[in-house]
C-alpha cells in the first residue's frame, strides 16, 4: 500500500468567503445613516443621527447643525451604536438636507425613520 498514497480531500467550507466579509466588515457596511426621531414627554422630541463615519469630526458636525437650525445638541458615546448625534425638536428633514449639501452624502445612504401615531 506504500505504492497507492491516498489523500483525503480537506475540508472545503464553501461559505468561507462570505463568513469572512461579514466579520471584517462589521455592523453599518454599507455607511448608512439613520435619522430617528424619540418622543419625550408631550410635544418634546429629540432627534437622532447615526452612522456618520468615524473618520468625521461629530464634535464640529454637531457645532454646524446647532448653528445651522437654532437648537441644542450633544453628541452621545453608546456602547453598541458608537457615537449618536442628538439634536433638539424634530430636525429630521433639516439635517438630511445638510448631510447631502455640507457633507456631499449620497441621498439614498440616509435613512429617515417616520413615526407612526395610532390614535
Amino acid at each position: 500500500m506504500s505504492d497507492l498514497d491516498v489523500q483525503l480531500p480537506s475540508a472545503f467550507d464553501p461559505f468561507a468567503e462570505a463568513n469572512a466579509e461579514d466579520s471584517s466588515v462589521g455592523a453599518g457596511s454599507k455607511d448608512y445613516v439613520h435619522v430617528r426621531i424619540q418622543q419625550r414627554n408631550g410635544r418634546k422630541s429629540l432627534t437622532t443621527v447615526q452612522g456618520l463615519k468615524k473618520e468625521y469630526s461629530y464634535n464640529k458636525i454637531l457645532k454646524d447643525l446647532k448653528k445651522e437650525f437654532c437648537c441644542n445638541g450633544t453628541v452621545v458615546q453608546d456602547p453598541e451604536l458608537g457615537q449618536v448625534i442628538q439634536l433638539q425638536g424634530d430636525q429630521r428633514k433639516n439635517v438630511a438636507t445638510f448631510l447631502v449639501q455640507v457633507i456631499y452624502m449620497i441621498p439614498t445612504l440616509i435613512f429617515i425613520f417616520v413615526q407612526i401615531a395610532f390614535i
